[in-house]
């Protein structure tokens, strides 16, 4: 698969690397290139926490899954983003979640090793990925903490709209899409799915929000389409 140089400069990994060095820059770090196809596992939970992702097409999510067999979803993954970094680089081991392709994707796999150790020919480049990883793993960090807080609500409606009133606020606006189906939202939010989608049809029904499929617009807030 041919990787756009334009592509890769999105990727916040490689922030402050110039296009030409990404093709040396790529074979230094031996980075895998991969496909997977809509519900196949890309890393599977119990396997070694080695391989930094990133996604280059399509969508991923990391799957908890409990002794009952229900799902979580604890983050959804888009291009071009790095999935599997948290665990790579802790002391964790093996992988406690599923990486799964939520549609055809996709990404390129690096061994974390390859990143935090400079090779044997000193590349100039390294210093500057592990600054990037670093502050990556930092934000995903509050990402899911940010997480804890939507699930801490104590009712599917006061979740709903915690994790919508924060996509809108990212968004910088009142209209937006979620990266979910109405199942994948329910397993994000922790909530039951006939539940959830009962709660929407009241909140739609009392001028609170509106809807079709993953595209959302809250309504009679004080940002109306811009939030301030």
């Amino acid at each position: 698969m041919t990787i756009s140089a334009d592509l890769l400069t999105r990727c916040p990994l490689f922030d402050g690397i110039s296009p030409e060095d990404l093709p040396g820059m790529l074979a230094c770090l031996g980075a895998r290139s991969m496909r997977a196809d809509k519900g196949s596992v890309i890393l599977r939970e119990g396997s070694p926490a080695k391989d930094v992702g990133i996604l280059l097409s399509g969508c991923v999510q990391l799957i908890r899954t409990d002794f009952a067999g229900n799902r979580t979803i604890m983050m959804s993954i888009t291009p071009v983003k790095l999935f599997a970094e948290s665990f790579s680089c802790s002391k964790a081991g093996l992988l406690p979640v599923d990486v799964i392709a939520s549609e055809e994707s996709d990404y390129l796999l690096i061994d974390c090793r390859r990143i935090m150790t400079a090779c044997t020919h000193a590349c100039s480049f390294h210093s500057r990925i592990i600054f990037n990883l670093l502050q990556i793993v930092a934000d995903k960090n509050l990402a899911l903490h940010q997480r804890a807080l939507i699930t801490a609500g104590r009712s599917t409606r006061e979740k709903l709209m915690t994790y919508l009133l924060i996509q809108a606020k990212e968004a910088n606006n009142a209209r937006f899409s979620i990266p979910f189906d109405r199942q994948g939202l329910a397993d994000y939010l922790e909530v039951d799915r006939s539940g959830l989608c009962a709660e929407m049809s009241k909140l739609k029904k009392e001028g609170v929000l509106d809807y079709y499929k993953s595209d959302f617009r809250l309504l009679n807030l004080p940002m109306q389409d811009t939030i301030e």
